[in-house]
């Protein structure tokens, strides 16, 4: 009786993954797999939360596959590893979402529809693709604890959250301050330095050069440049540098006799010919006033229209003297507040001109640049206009360009842990290396002080009441707290508006304390994540098990994203770093190198792969692609060609072994011989698995899974297949048992079950099938993620024997090099090839001869030393190919009649055995053959008849054809060497 179990050749990778995932849930394999280690020691890993009200792309499945491959890979290693899962829930990207669906565009519709309605939509579509992204994931192969995952809106996740801003606010970091602030016109609302760096696009904006009438001077103006022209209607002052050179130019542009002031370095700005009338430094202008360019808006708080100097004023570009607008800058604003000058906000929180500016009223700013230009070109104080292309901030989520705008805000003094943050991060270790030091390093030595208050309605409320009477401020930071606190009844639900509604008794003066209705950054939601997922502090044990996380992983842009956030507030509330490594992944591009979004409508559907490639090939193309860090271009035909080349290669080894093992119903269990009695194809290919199998370990630990990837690929297609099984296939054709049989099964059984094992954290589905099968009721536990990752036998690996079959390799590839160069084919036989090469390496060579002298079909193979090579250069029939510095291959090109037949019989087979493929004979199966061809076919046939009933099963062979066709005879006929051959078998 068969041990294996028989199989199909062409496997049907879809329908196993299919049934394994029921297998796997029915036997509850993960569970099972995380229970076994719980004495282990513990591998920590925080899940970066998705938001499930959009569907999962490939780039979504790439963090997940690569997230399980780590997972698995340390678990097999004996790690306790727990993986929860977790939704994020709050904030913009939710209400951008619901705001469409429900067809508003602005917070005033927002509020008459009703936050409490708003809110409620908002929750309910935040798991608006649960089922498509639980289902993604569990088809993809990730293994993550789906049942119980925290959540950024449960009430226990916010009151972690609030307790963390206590902390924050104990230490005097939160405070509200009046700023500018990177704004977005669209969404209403503050954004942090941090997002703002997620969405730089480059962009062209007018570029003018505008000229300010100096008060008392007739037609003498200063010449100033921006690329904003809407902020013009702002303007309260002008800066120039106190130590540059500045110059007075009289323009020669005709009739109008016009006197311009700029910095000298900036001439080049002029269009128009000129003469110098004064050179002096930047200083001599302080406090020179001009007339305002528009009349509108009012000023507030101080001077304006005057001349300042300011250190920031550089030469570059422009013309030296900068306009200043404190309500849209947030240099402008430090500098007018240093100087005591006055403010002008002519613009809504929406982005529109007010009321103030008749003429622009209602007008977005961006939209109003044209009609502003206009206006100066009409009062004769535009002096050019160009376009300028630079770098701009849009809004990450709903893609609007933002605005810098003064504002009212609450901030996290992140500047003052400047030097906190990147001692934290000297204690991580990025991958890759260079964003330690380079684009994470460098955004935290400039970080700015985190603006953390939204003025928005869905997210976890900024837990700050300020009282009505005293204006004393007061952070809650527990429910118990608010409790004890909260004058009238305090909800269930902590969301706007109910929190809202909360009045606090305030312990100064006795008056009311009312929470500000401000909500907070969802970053800081996702960020506590370490914390807030065990509802620490109210709940201890957990959060000390897992805090800091060993292992995290996300996409680039999350350097400044949920990376920081992370590293920001673990700095700010313990002063640790929240995680010791992280890996840094690259984006998914369409196949045009586009970033793959849902707007350009370039994303591709994952549940199309699953059902076509399976989960397995989507898997192996992302590990192989490239470095984890590197941009992908996704193709769905670069998926086909990995399943091709990798995985059906794979299972053709398996199912090379699986068949034979049947046939002669080998059974690894009464087998048992010593590797070092095998012969060396044996031994090679099990020290090479030794080898590889240090080779991927070690790239996994450096997190380079495409070196550990390829390196296995290599392994299967090159070493395993086409070398050792191709070599040794004879062994397994042999009728009878005998030795080498033997351990030619055991072998290939060995490689193929710890390959298995090896394979596990990258292609889960397919080394489960086949280990199960080829284990049968050896293995107690019933699956190969129960097992431990193999770990190399040092004392199997032999370094010479590798390195002799590697310099066999190479001068295989010479030799069928040379047959090439020469026009004859691999499977025509050929007389001898000679080898010049050193002692060591003839050594090397001698032991593997037959191999070199079947691999490159030639009778005999001839070792001489150096001195012997001019004999056989000088040989018309010796084709000479170079193989490395000391080595030479020379080939005897020359054919005789024996040669030739041999070469004609070794086609036929090759025919033949395709014919047997053609119509699906069993690998065993005996056939007739019946032939017809001239004499020169007859002759090679008959003189090799012994040789074509051995390579293809023949029990017979005759000349001549049937007269009538038969259903059970297949006849084809070939062209062999410029004659026609007909075949034609039938099953004996």
């Amino acid at each position: 009786m068969a041990y294996f179990k028989s199989e199909t050749q062409r496997a049907n990778f879809v329908q196993r993954e299919e049934e394994l995932l029921e297998h796997w849930d029915k036997e509850r394999t993960f569970e099972r797999s995380v229970e076994r280690r719980k004495d282990g020691e513990p591998f920590v890993f925080v899940e970066g939360p998705p938001t499930a009200n959009g569907l999962p792309h490939p780039g979504h499945v790439l963090t997940r596959v690569v997230k399980d491959l780590v997972l698995r890979y340390k678990t097999m290693r004996g790690f306790y590893v727990t993986r929860k899962a977790g939704w994020d829930t709050h904030g913009l990207p939710v209400e951008i979402e619901v705001e469409k669906n429900l067809g508003i565009n602005t917070k005033g519709e927002i509020e008459d529809y009703g936050i409490e309605k708003f809110n409620k939509k908002c929750k309910e579509s935040v798991f608006r693709y649960e089922k498509e992204w639980v289902n993604a994931t569990r088809r993809v192969g990730f293994w993550v604890d789906m049942d119980d995952p925290y959540i950024t809106f449960d009430i226990n996740y916010m009151e972690s959250v609030w307790w963390s801003l206590k902390e924050v606010w104990k230490k005097g970091l939160l405070y509200k301050g009046h700023k500018v602030v990177p704004f977005c016109p669209r969404c209403e609302t503050t954004l942090s330095s941090h997002e703002v760096a997620q969405d730089y696009r480059d962009v062209e904006d007018p570029s003018v050069y505008v000229k300010f009438k100096l008060k008392q001077e007739q037609d003498l103006y200063l010449l100033a440049w921006t690329t904003t022209p809407w902020t013009l209607l702002g303007n309260i002052a002008l800066a120039v540098h106190p130590s540059n050179t500045y110059v007075k130019v009289k323009l020669n542009a005709g009739a109008k006799d016009e006197t311009l002031i700029l910095a000298e370095a900036r001439l080049d700005a002029l269009d128009d010919d000129y003469e110098i009338l004064e050179r002096f430094e930047g200083k001599a202008l302080e406090d020179l006033e001009y007339e305002r360019l528009f009349e509108y808006a009012k000023v507030e708080g101080g001077e304006a229209h005057k001349v300042i100097t300011a250190e920031f004023v550089t030469l570059d570009e422009g013309t030296g003297i900068v306009h200043v607008a404190p309500a849209f800058g947030e240099v402008d604003y430090e500098i007018c507040r240093e100087k005591k000058l006055g403010f002008s906000q002519p613009v809504n929180s929406a982005g529109h001109f007010t009321q103030e500016v008749p003429p622009l009223e209602g007008m977005f700013v961006k939209d109003a640049d044209r009609l502003i230009i206009e206006l100066m070109e009409q009062r004769g104080v535009l002096y050019k206009e160009t376009k300028y292309l630079h770098s701009y901030p849009f809004c990450w989520r709903c893609g609007s360009p933002l605005l810098y705008y003064a504002r009212e805000s609450w901030f996290i003094a992140m500047k003052s842990l400047r030097d906190n943050l990147l001692a934290n991060n000297e204690k991580i270790s990025w991958y890759p290396a260079h964003l330690k030091h380079g684009r994470f390093g460098n955004f935290l030595d400039g970080i700015e002080d985190w603006a953390l208050s939204r003025e928005r309605f869905w997210g976890t409320p900024l837990n700050i009441w300020l009282c009505t009477e005293c204006g004393k401020d007061f952070c809650v930071g527990s429910i118990e707290e608010l409790k004890a606190r909260a004058t009238n009844t305090v909800p269930n639900d902590l969301h706007r508006p109910y929190i809202d509604e909360v009045v606090l008794r305030c312990e100064d003066c006795g008056g009311d304390m009312r929470r500000v209705k401000d909500v907070i950054d969802c970053w800081y939601d996702s960020g506590s994540a370490p914390f807030a997922q065990w509802h620490y502090p109210f709940e201890t044990d957990k959060f000390q098990q897992n805090f800091p996380a060993d292992f995290i992983t996300e996409a680039i842009d999350q350097t400044r994203g949920w990376f920081y956030s992370l590293l920001a507030i673990s700095t700010a509330i313990f002063d640790e770093p929240p995680y010791l490594n992280v890996l840094s992944l690259g984006h998914i591009l369409d196949e045009k190198g586009v970033k793959m979004s849902k707007s350009k409508r370039n994303v591709v559907d994952i549940t199309a792969i699953f059902n076509n490639e399976g989960a397995d090939a989507l898997r192996w193309y992302f590990y192989t692609a490239g470095p984890l860090s590197d941009d992908i271009r996704f193709s769905e035909q670069g998926i086909l060609e990995k399943q091709k080349k990798f995985l059906n290669t794979f299972w053709n080894s398996y199912f090379f072994f699986v068949t034979y093992a049947a046939i002669d119903e080998f059974n690894p269990e009464v087998k048992a011989i010593p590797v070092a009695t095998r012969n060396a194809m044996d031994r090679w290919i099990i020290s090479r698995w030794n080898t590889l199998t240090t080779e991927v370990i070690a790239a996994i630990e450096r997190f380079e899974v495409h070196v550990a990837a390829r390196k296995i690929e290599e392994f299967v297609v090159n070493d395993l297949s086409n070398w050792y099984i191709r070599r040794s296939r004879r062994r397994f054709w042999v009728p009878e048992e005998n030795f080498d049989k033997d351990c030619a099964y055991l072998t290939l059984h060995e490689v193929l079950v710890s390959l298995c094992k090896l394979l596990a954290p990258f292609v889960p589905f397919l080394t489960e099938y086949v280990y199960l099968n080829l284990v049968r009721s050896r293995d107690e536990h019933k699956s190969v993620h129960l097992c431990d990752y193999p770990s190399p036998d040092e004392s199997l690996i032999d370094t010479a024997l590798e390195d002799s079959m590697l310099l066999l390799s190479t001068l295989v590839e010479a030799g069928r090099r040379t047959r090439s160069d020469a026009c004859i084919k691999i499977r025509q036989p050929l007389r001898e090839v000679v080898i010049v090469c050193n002692a060591e390496k003839h050594d090397k060579v001698t032991s593997l001869t037959a191999i070199l002298k079947d691999e490159l079909n030639v009778r005999e193979v001839t070792l001489v030393e150096a001195s012997s090579k001019s004999e056989f250069a000088a040989a018309e029939e010796y084709k000479q190919a170079d193989v490395d510095e000391d080595t030479t291959l020379f080939l005897n090109t020359g054919l005789d009649k024996e040669l030739l037949e041999e070469g004609m019989v070794r086609d036929i087979v090759r025919r033949i055995q395709g014919m047997r493929k053609d119509i699906d004979l069993e690998y065993t199966a005996k056939i007739s053959i019946m032939y017809e061809g001239d004499e020169a076919v007859k002759e090679a046939i008959t003189n090799l008849a012994d040789y074509i009933r051995e390579e293809t099963l023949a029990v017979a062979i005759n000349e001549g054809l049937p007269s009538v066709e038969s259903e059970q005879i297949y006849v084809k006929t070939w062209k062999i060497d410029k004659k026609e051959v007909r075949l034609a078998i039938k099953t004996a």
